[in-house]
């Protein structure tokens, strides 16, 4: 693995709404100097894509990827993931081998539970991820014990997560910065979206704790018809999805420094807001089996973002997959997902303060 971490207990427990909650920050024996300043001003990359579902042993394993092997699904873009200083994902679903479904559904040939084999977990190591968002819809398909096995499993192989009302956040150190991370979405066990002063401590929290923020959110309707950002509240299915304009504005106002979005299943634009980097939705990037990637739902970006150790952005690039099954995530030299990004921004960001190159190049104007 790429990392080299150690883990800190926090003593900040000072949100009333988690009060009785797991302070979420992950562990072990050893504190480090949170008053450490012998760093100097460097570029620091952070990686970050979206949805992940390795393929699914329920209802079938047919739903597995060939021969049982997740790596055939990443390998042509590991090398691209592991080259940061911090790689995010949102893992959408869960690793257990074997349990029972919490949701029921009468026909399980198109009722969309997700259940990640646990060994697959290594194909996420493999690829160097330091960060999972775990606040999602299918991250409780199957109930307490996948939710328990996950957490397991990620804190043995010393991959940081956040988003569940359990596990809010994460805090870690990592070559002499320090990090905070935290999820929401407007699912069931998870940190809510729609309580953006209650999401805004948590931020704060972190904000004056660490030397970096990390915030991602699951958020925003669904589908090819939702790509752009319409700036109010989203509601899909009759459940309000949040306003991921607002949120993402008052995040950083609360002093996160990235913003990772993902939920509509599409690519949506990115911005700069007060120096800070924002991806609205970075779509669909590893997902086996189950998902439509028909059109805009196939092709996603790999956001591979420069930010110094105060977490302003300075540069970036996006690096454009698609997917076809069962191949799995490759590199798209038509760099569709990269002329979606500019076509977005245009409509919904006229006045932004960075521009994208044809190429992908993301620089200030």
């Amino acid at each position: 693995m790429k990392r080299s971490v150690s883990f800190i207990i926090t003593s900040v427990l000072f949100i009333n709404y988690y009060a009785t909650a797991y302070s979420g920050v992950s562990h072990t024996s050893g504190s480090p100097d949170l008053q450490d300043t012998s760093f100097t001003q460097r570029k620091i990359v952070i990686t970050g894509v979206g949805d992940i579902m390795l393929g699914s042993s329920f209802p079938s394993s047919r739903y597995l990827p060939p021969h049982d092997n997740p790596f055939l699904l990443l390998e042509s873009v590991t090398d691209t993931l592991s080259s940061s200083d911090i790689t995010f994902g949102n893992l959408e679903g869960s690793f257990l081998n074997n349990g029972e479904a919490a949701k029921k559904c009468k026909d399980t040939t198109i009722c969309y539970l997700f259940r990640m084999p646990e060994k697959y977990v290594s194909a996420l190591t493999a690829s160097g991820f330091d960060l999972l968002s775990l606040a999602n819809n299918h991250f409780g398909d199957f109930g307490l014990p996948s939710r328990n096995r996950t957490k397991e499993i990620l804190d043995s192989v010393g991959i940081f997560y956040g988003g569940l009302i359990e596990h809010p956040w994460s805090i870690f150190k990592k070559d002499s910065l320090l990090y905070g991370f935290c999820a929401f979405a407007p699912n069931a066990g998870t940190v809510n979206i729609n309580e953006i002063n209650k999401a805004g401590e948590i931020v704060r929290m972190l904000s004056d704790t660490c030397d970096i923020v990390i915030v991602s959110f699951h958020g925003g309707a669904e589908g090819a018809e939702f790509q752009n950002v319409p700036k109010t509240i989203e509601m899909f299915h009759g459940e309000s999805r949040g306003d991921v304009y607002n949120f993402a504005h008052s995040m950083i106002d609360n002093g996160a420094d990235v913003v990772f979005g993902h939920g509509p299943h599409v690519t949506r634009a990115i911005e700069i807001y007060k120096d800070r980097f924002i991806s609205y939705s970075l779509g669909n990037f590893c997902t086996y089996g189950r998902f439509n990637l028909s059109g805009p739902n196939g092709l996603a970006p790999i956001v591979k973002i420069n930010v110094d150790t105060s977490g302003r952005f300075l540069s970036g690039r996006i690096i454009p997959v698609f997917q076809s099954w069962p191949e799995g995530v490759k590199i798209d030299s038509n760099r569709r997902v990269i002329n979606k990004i500019r076509e977005l921004m245009a409509v919904d960001f006229p006045d932004a303060a960075i521009t994208v190159s044809v190429n992908g190049e993301i620089s200030y104007k």
